[in-house]
Formats: C-alpha cells, structure tokens, sequence
C-alpha cells in the first residue's frame, strides 16, 4: 500500500510549491495570490525508496457557514482524515501567525501523526521563527526550503517510520507478468484519461461529484470556483479511468489575470493530455462562440470528443435540441456524428448513459482497421465516383490505402499524384470512411502519398 500524506496549513505558505517539488512536475499551479488552491489535489511521488500519494489542500481560513471558504476547509479535512500523515506548513520568514495556532489546533484534533516544517528558511534569519513554532505543539520543526529543495533528507527521515510495507511477491510477480503484455494490451490495460472541460459554471465540477458519487469537488453559484486541473482515479463498471475536472474557459481576449492564464493553460495541457474530452454545455446557451472554440481545438488535438448538454431539467428542450443540432452541422463540419448526451449533473440523470456515450467513442478512436475490408472499401468507392482530373489537369491514379496508426485513427493513401487531388474528393472519401468503418465523432488523419515506382530500382541495377 502507498503512504498517503496530506499537506496542510494557511494560505500562501508554499504547499503547492512543496506537492509540485515532491511529485518532480509542475501540477498545481502556484501563485503570488493566496488561497490559489481550492481543491484537493492528489499525485503519485517518490522520495528516494517511499513511494507517495500526495495530496495538496486549500489553505486554511476562518470563515462564515455556506462560504465558498467554509467549502474549501471541508475538503481540507477530508484530506486530513483521508492521509496516514500530515505535512503542516508555516512561513518561517513571515513568523507564526494567528491562524497558524488556531490551524495547528484543528489538526492536532484529528489524532493524526504530523510533520511540522518551517518553509522559506534559506538563510539564518529566520531562526528566531522556528523556534516560536515549539509553540504549536506539533514536534520538532524542520528548517525546509520547498522552493529550492532545502531540508528533503530530513523529511525523508521523518516519513521513513511511516512508510507502508513493501509489496508481496504476488505484487512482484503480476508486476513482471504485466511487462510481458503487448503494446495493445498495456494500452487497454491503462485508465482512460477523460477530462472534463466547458464555460464558467456550467456544472462541470457538479458533474464530476455525481459521477464520483462524493463531493470531491468544490461547487458553489460562484464562477470560477476550479482553479486548477483536478485528477481522480475512478472506475465505471470495472473500467479504469483517470477523472479530470478542469477550470472554467473564457474567450481568450477576457483572460487579463495572471492566475486566470496560468489556470486556462493548466485545463488546455489537461485537455489535450486526455484520450477523452466531455465538453460541458449549458442548455441554456448551447455551442456559442466560446463553446465551438473549444471543440474545435479539442479535435485538432486530435482527442475524441463527447457534448453534455447539461441543466437538462430546467431547459426548454425542444428548443435547445434544435438549436444544437443547427450549430453541430453548420459549425462543427470537421468531425460529422459527435455524441451528444442530455444530462441533469445536479439531479443524476443520464450519467450512465453519458458514460457509455464516452466508451463508445474511445472504442472508435482506437479502432484499426484490417487491410482486406479497408482496400476493398477503397476500391468500391473509386469504382463508384473515379477521382477527376487534378488540380494540374493531370489524371490522378489512386492506388491502395492504409492504416498507419491508431489513437486517432490515421490512413495513408497513395497516389501517382498526391498534390493534385481535388480537397473535395478526399472529403468525400473521408465522410464515407467515417459512415462505413463506423467511426463518427472522432477525428480521422488522412494523408496523400506519392506512390513510388517499383521498377525504379531494378532499372538502376541493370543499367549498371
């Protein structure tokens, strides 16, 4: 088992610049501003042989009930309740502030085994400021840097009594048996990434909290509650999947805020990084400007896309339909048979049937097609409607196509003159490949290629 440790204490103490130095990447976005962090959030991380699950919280502050503050503690307790250790952090250059006894109190409460660390000690003068810590009670402090890596060994130190057992040889034996599997299979057999991304307050994060059956996410009438990127592993009758919620986008021309810049990049890496994106919408304002802006560049990306059209049981349904309809055909001509589920994430309606729309077309995305029924496909469709003359008046050959790859699905075909094809041609290949083969809503790479001459060769060796 992994040793799950939380990393607590208020706000703009450096927790997030401590979980990103553990985890050895950059996720969690850190900033000048405090109480950046909102969410929980959790990573795999290694510190020499411990192995980690490592959980980032929102910094603690007093606040009246029903705050978006009162929330972000609540997540902030469960983390703690969650951990086997807390990491609690105080800025030693700033000295121990009010909510720093007060914090150190409730934690101490929780009867969970604590790791104190006086953060932003890179020179001596912050000596005075750890030793007023003794005063919370909570141990020992270690002088620590998380910015410059100053004080891990210590860390290590402390976290070693806390460490989990080391596997048994079963775990070491399916280890091995998993390295033997082919590249398909330790595909199939990894969690898909899906991420989930949309407009400010569409309900994305009250989407991921009833698929995950939990408030796990912060969800509030506020706008922009979700800062940062948020992953959960997850399963959906038995299927493995890597849960991403992410902040809300503007249009890119109202994005002024540093925070909100680095927040955007942070959903567009998620975005990108996922295998499977359910774009959020509201059944109020269905694919406006903003909306097809991001399902463009989710399919350029090359990802597999499913719409959620969500408020399902306050909208007026046969309106929106419609209007969803019109914009999916007029504007969204590059990928033709999107999946578009009708959901209620506040009500739990339709979810399953959401999931299975995402299945549905992450099996389409990975499909290879054999060469046989593909070529045959190929020359059918060439017997039907020749190609024309090309672009230079020159008779186009079309000679066979294949599949190069999966993930999305990408075809070579070969021509004995690949500039010259018509776009409209390829279009309309491309459409019936997609009716044909079954593959609507994923995008498709189809590349024209010069047939090379087979005699070429032979004809060099004998004029020798």
């Amino acid at each position: 088992m992994t040793l799950k440790v939380a990393i607590v204490g208020r706000p703009n103490v450096g927790k997030s610049t401590l979980f990103n130095r553990l985890a050895g990447r950059k996720i969690a976005i850190v900033h000048d501003k405090p109480g950046v962090t909102r969410d929980r959030k959790e990573a795999e991380a290694k510190l020499r042989d411990i192995n980690m699950k490592i959980i980032d919280t929102a910094g603690f502050e007093y606040s009246k009930e029903d705050s978006l503050e009162k929330r972000m503690w609540q997540q902030t307790e469960k983390a703690i309740k969650e951990a086997d250790v807390c990491l609690f952090l105080f800025d030693a250059r700033d000295g121990l502030q009010p909510y720093d006894e007060f914090f150190a109190n409730l934690v101490r409460q929780s009867g969970k085994p604590v790791i104190l660390l006086a953060n932003k000690c890179e020179g001596k003068l912050q000596e005075d400021s750890i030793h007023e810590a003794y005063k919370l009670g909570l141990g020992e402090p270690i002088p620590f840097s998380a910015e410059h890596g100053l004080g891990l060994l210590d860390l290590y130190d402390m976290l070693k009594p806390y460490d989990k057992k080391p596997k048994d040889i079963n775990e070491a034996e399916q280890e091995v048996s998993a390295e033997e599997l082919s590249e398909d299979e330790k595909f199939k057999s990894r969690p898909i990434q899906l991420a989930i991304v949309g407009r400010p307050n569409v309900g994305k994060s009250t989407l991921m909290n009833a698929l995950l059956k939990d408030e796990r996410m912060l969800t509030g009438p506020e706008a922009g509650v979700t800062r940062d990127a948020i992953s959960v592993d997850w399963e959906w009758k038995g299927r493995k999947i890597k849960l991403v919620d992410t902040a809300g986008l503007r249009r890119h021309s109202k994005i002024e805020d540093s925070l909100e810049k680095m927040s955007a990049a942070s959903t567009k890496h998620a975005a990108f990084m996922a295998q499977v994106v359910v774009l959020v919408l509201d059944a109020d304002a269905v694919l406006d400007k903003q909306d097809l802006t991001i399902a463009r560049q989710v399919i350029d990306e090359g990802r597999a896309l499913v719409i959620a059209v969500n408020k399902w049981d306050i909208a007026n349904r046969k309106e929106t339909l419609q209007k969803l309809n019109d914009k999916l055909q007029t504007s969204l001509t590059q990928v033709e048979g999107v999946p578009t589920v009708t959901i209620s994430a506040l009500k739990n309606e339709n979810l399953d049937k959401l999931m299975s729309a995402v299945f549905k077309v992450y099996d389409r995305w990975n499909t290879r097609i054999p060469t046989a029924p593909l070529n045959k496909w190929f020359a059918d469709m060439i017997d039907n409607y020749p190609p024309p003359l090309g672009k230079n008046k020159r008779r186009i050959k079309l000679r066979y196509i294949t599949q190069a790859k999966t993930r999305p699905p990408a075809f070579y075909i070969f021509s004995s003159n690949p500039e010259g094809l018509p776009d409209a041609y390829l279009r309309y290949l491309m459409n019936n490949l997609r009716e044909t083969f079954d593959l609507g809503g994923i995008p498709l790479r189809v590349t024209v290629r010069k047939t090379g001459n087979p005699y070429a060769e032979k004809d060099k060796h004998h004029s020798k």
